[in-house]
């Protein structure tokens, strides 16, 4: 069975991504160096939201196994 909640690499990475998608970890009142006419911490923020946003893709994509989609199949077929 293939279920996100049992594989605990996947928490880690899901939690290291969200905690690190807030920029406390940057120092208070920072915005130079620039990136693209933007604060650094934007770009990071924009970077780690869109990597965020793939991994999630990814686990429900290919790691969750959805019981409904073989039922509909024996069902119709």
């Amino acid at each position: 069975m293939k279920e996100p909640i049992r594989r605990p690499w996947i928490w880690v990475v899901l939690a290291a991504l969200v905690l690190f998608n807030a920029p406390w970890y940057l120092p208070e009142g920072s915005i130079a160096p620039y990136w693209f006419g933007i604060p650094y911490w934007v770009v990071v923020v924009l970077v780690l939201s869109a990597g965020l946003s793939a991994f999630l893709t990814w686990v429900c994509l290919t790691q969750w196994h959805i019981v409904e989609d073989e039922e509909e199949a024996d069902t119709h077929g």
